[in-house]
């Protein structure tokens, strides 16, 4: 399981440390892909595993079902951690993401997600004035 939040920079050439607390869990290789609320998801390959075997149940004649497994799967990559407890974020990912200078990694149960600095800090404030009605809808699901 993921969890917590870690500060970190990325680079010139995009690349940003993995928090070390996070890098058994993601294993060898992982996928990283657009997330929701433009961050980016982090998945281990048995999440990963998991997660496609659900998309591909999804009905082909929905346009909706289409349009998020492309997006889903057009922006994956599988990734490794170098040496130095790095990845390589490619282009595409970063200007979805705008992950330019100062980001936040955080553990998210099955997943850890990459956030520009900025734009977790709008989400996590605009979030934070609506927990309580929020945490209400979850009684729907047991929690």
């Amino acid at each position: 399981m993921f969890m917590g939040e870690y500060q970190h920079n990325i680079d010139a050439k995009g690349r940003i440390i993995v928090p070390s607390k996070f890098r058994e869990g993601l294993g060898e290789t992982f996928v990283l892909t657009r997330g929701l609320d433009r961050c980016l998801f982090a998945y281990p390959m048995n999440e990963w595993k998991v997660l496609e075997e659900k998309l591909k149940k999804l009905p082909l004649t929905k346009k909706d079902a289409r349009a998020f497994t492309r997006f889903f799967f057009s922006g994956a990559v599988e990734c490794e951690i170098d040496k130095q407890g790095r990845i390589n974020i490619p282009s595409p990912l970063r200007a979805y993401s705008v992950l330019e200078k100062e980001c936040v990694v955080i553990g998210v149960s099955n997943r850890i997600e990459f956030w520009a600095k900025e734009e977790w800090e709008d989400y996590f404030q605009d979030s934070e004035e609506s927990f309580s009605e929020i945490a209400e809808n979850m009684l729907d699901f047991d929690i």
